[in-house]
């Protein structure tokens, strides 16, 4: 059974100074929507020490000294309203390898009066990652000149985040540390005392006055007015001792959101010690906007360090600069893993301590790191984005748009606007740090990657294409299948923002899928048909594709003209009869290619019509074909022949001729003759025939008769010696028997005529 928790809420909710915040005691993260795994709390070690300043103010310093185990260091004073003009600079000892750094700057633009009008707050930088370290040396120049002095009460803070344990182990208690009326919120040991005068509240918006106050109201009070520093209650007392406790049965609503919760790394997930701010969470009306940060540190962390970086920075917040907790709202590391920052829930409107005179009605986004010189990672935008639009998601707010906030303080920014207390100003509703009072924070590249988180928390899904028809061939722009498709697609938009995509076939949605998905089916009918993909993002907004063509296509494509052979021109052997292969394949869509899958395997594009090819003589060779359409389809035809070759010893001859023997021509002999009108005759029952002859400068002239016809005169002369060279064709469109003669024509000057029979193809 839950136990039962004692809740208050603040007298000050009805008064003007502390309108619309709700304070309650005991209460952190809901269980219930923590993604994470939880860890005991981990024990911070916090420590400081005194700066020694230069005698007129301008300088400080610490020499390098070992020190107790750090990973995290910053420099804090006094008055939470100074700053530093010059140069903070630190050096530290690797306590793996005993290796000093370089002098490594911390940034010290942060306005320390973000939580002030508490006791105890101090000025500071932005505290630095450093790893773990053994060693330290500080120095800080405002510049030299006398008008620029230091603050007083300069300290160094160093923080041990401690380990975090698993759920059993012993719990860890910070009552001995919590800060006392006469003590520096972070105890220095015996020998690094820290000489300071009492510290003076500035007030932030935890002060501001009412939206109807006027403008001349002071919003805080004076440097000079010193204020006696309360103690910090203990977890039993109230939440406030300023303020008289009214019962309340309710924590304020966690309202539900318009997008889905991102997972979000709980405090115990990351190993935080409640113990160490035992004071209660402090409730808003509304989140009305969302602020940007950076926390200035190094970007080499490891990401396995992050929950002990958070965990630093918690420890830091509260001990040395004398907060009531860890500043931010939600810290993001580089990885993109999200933990809850102050306590009170993540899923309700908590009070934080992160924009000096706008924390009243925003929440807190940290990256973990530096942004100025580096561009954030999509990781990192991507995580940003979820939570802004989830957290403004609960109030109605719209990422992409703006809304008013009512300035807790007078100051300016560095784009010289300046705010008065009580007054309303445009703000967009996810804006950077620097759009407040003055800073830098996030860092000029990831306040220059506002625009694009802010498109990728408010929508539409952009960049969405159809990249692939699986199924299907591309002719052009257009595909063509069978019926069945695969389409695929991309977006630029990260798929955590897709509630989900759907696949339109002529504008009817025919599948529906996950925002993670980058593919769906669909089953087409004939014909021609528009392909998109529509996508949902998590606000609602709806982004549809540019329309594919796709054709639906089961008609086989046809061959218009049936493979056929024909002797062709070439040098022959008994293993290689030169030959044409003939045919003409079309498709009523898109013919895509013609494959021959025998005697051997040859792909042609589908305006080939013919190819070359040899073929053994007296052996019967069949020659498959296949055409293919885009959509898949496919026809089938094939011919065969066979190449014989005839001798001119088998030859009916007339007149002389003489026998000659060499291995160049076919069969080891050929026939030769200068007589006119020798002849020598063939008759073959073929298709097609060649003339087969040697060749050379000297070589003279034939008459060609085809079944007593005369058809043509050959000359065998050749630049070249040319052996069993096939020179003259002839072909028919069916086998039938035929007689082919050949006549010496005796040319003047070169009368010889060497023959090596011919070559028909049955």
């Amino acid at each position: 059974m839950r136990s039962k928790k004692r809740i208050w809420v603040t007298a000050a909710v009805a008064t003007s100074a502390l309108a619309g915040v709700l304070v309650f005691e005991g209460v952190t993260g809901n269980p219930s929507v923590d993604s994470d795994t939880k860890s005991a709390p981990a024990k911070a070690d916090v420590r400081a020490t005194a700066l020694k300043v230069g005698g007129d103010g301008t300088s400080a310093s610490l020499d390098k000294r070992d020190t107790a185990p750090f990973s995290m260091l910053g420099i804090t004073w006094t008055d939470p309203a100074a700053k530093v003009a010059g140069a903070v600079e630190v050096r530290t000892r690797s306590a793996a390898n005993g290796n000093w750094t370089s002098w490594l700057p911390l940034e010290t633009d942060i306005d320390g009066r973000t939580e002030a009008g508490r006791a105890g707050v101090r000025g500071t930088t932005e505290p630095r990652w450093v790893g773990p370290s053994n060693g330290v040396e500080v120095r800080i120049n405002a510049g030299g000149k006398v008008s620029s002095k230091l603050p007083a009460g300069l300290r160094l803070d160093t923080v041990d985040p401690g380990r975090s344990g698993t759920l059993d182990a012993d719990p860890a208690a910070f009552a001995a540390d919590l800060p006392t009326a006469d003590a520096p919120s972070a105890t220095p040991s015996a020998d690094e005392t820290d000489s300071t005068t009492p510290e003076s509240p500035a007030p932030d918006d935890s002060t501001e006055p009412p939206a109807e106050a006027t403008p001349s109201e002071p919003a805080s009070p004076t440097p000079s007015a010193p204020a006696t520093q309360a103690p910090t209650p203990p977890a039993s007392q109230s939440p406030s001792p300023s303020a008289s406790p009214t019962p309340s049965e309710t924590l304020p609503s966690a309202p539900p959101s318009t997008v889905p919760k991102p997972p979000i790394t709980s405090r115990a997930g990351w190993g935080a010690d409640e113990s160490m701010s035992p004071e209660a969470p402090e409730y808003l009306d509304t989140i009305k906007a969302v602020f940007v940060h950076h926390t200035a540190g190094s970007n080499t962390y490891s990401c396995a360090d992050s929950a002990a970086i958070v965990r630093s920075l918690y420890a830091f917040h509260v001990k040395a600069n004398g907060w009531k907790d860890l500043g931010y709202n939600f810290v993001v590391d580089k990885c993109g893993t999200v933990f809850e920052g102050r306590k009170g829930g993540v899923d309700r409107p908590v009070l934080g301590a992160h924009t000096y005179g706008f924390n009243r009605e925003s929440t807190g986004i940290a990256v973990i790191g530096t942004y100025t010189d580096a561009t954030a990672p999509t990781a990192v935008t991507t995580s940003v984005a979820r939570i802004a639009a989830w957290k403004l998601g609960q109030y109605k707010g719209d990422p992409a748009g703006t809304t008013t906030l009512t300035a807790g303080a007078n100051g300016s920014n560095g784009f010289r606007k300046t705010f008065t207390a009580g007054t309303k100003y445009p703000f967009n509703q996810i804006s950077g740090h620097r759009d407040g009072f003055n800073t830098e924070c996030p860092g000029t590249k990831l306040y220059g990657q506002l625009p694009a988180i802010r498109s990728l928390a408010a929508g539409p899904v952009t960049g969405l294409a159809i990249k692939s028809v699986t199924g299907a061939g591309l002719s052009g722009t257009t595909y063509y299948t069978k019926s069945a498709v695969t389409v695929g697609w991309s977006a630029s938009t990260p798929s955590a923002f897709v509630s989900k995509y759907e696949l339109l076939v002529d504008g009817k949605s025919v599948a529906t899928t996950a925002g993670t998905a980058t593919s769906a089916k669909a089953t087409l009918a004939v014909g021609s048909h528009k392909v998109q993909v529509r996508a949902t993002h998590q606000s609602g907004k709806v982004t549809t594709s540019t329309a594919a063509t796709v054709v639906a296509d089961q008609t086989a494509p046809s061959f218009t003209t049936k493979p056929n052979l024909a002797l062709r021109t070439g040098t022959v052997n008994t293993t290689a009869v030169p030959l044409t292969l003939k045919w003409k394949a079309t498709d009523a869509a898109s013919l895509k290619e013609v494959r021959l899958t025998a005697p051997v395997a040859k792909t042609y594009g589908p305006t080939t019509v013919s190819a070359s090819h040899t073929a053994k003589s007296g052996v019967a060779t069949s020659w498959a074909m296949t055409a293919y359409d885009l959509a898949g389809n496919t026809a089938a035809a094939s011919v065969s022949g066979t190449p014989v070759i005839v001798q001119e010893s088998s030859a009916t001859k007339t007149g002389t001729w003489t026998a000659k023997s060499s291995s160049s021509y076919l069969g080891g002999k050929s026939y030769s003759s200068s007589s006119k009108n020798a002849s020598l005759s063939w008759t073959f029952t073929g298709r097609s025939v060649a003339l087969i002859a040697s060749r050379a400068t000297t070589s003279g002239q034939v008459y060609v008769y085809v079944d007593g016809v005369k058809v043509s005169t050959v000359d065998l002369k050749s630049s070249t010696t040319k052996y069993r060279d096939a020179l003259w064709t002839k072909s028919w469109t069916s086998s039938a028997k035929h007689t082919v003669k050949i006549v010496v024509v005796a040319t003047s000057g070169r009368p010889t005529v060497t023959t090596d029979g011919i070559v028909y193809l049955k």
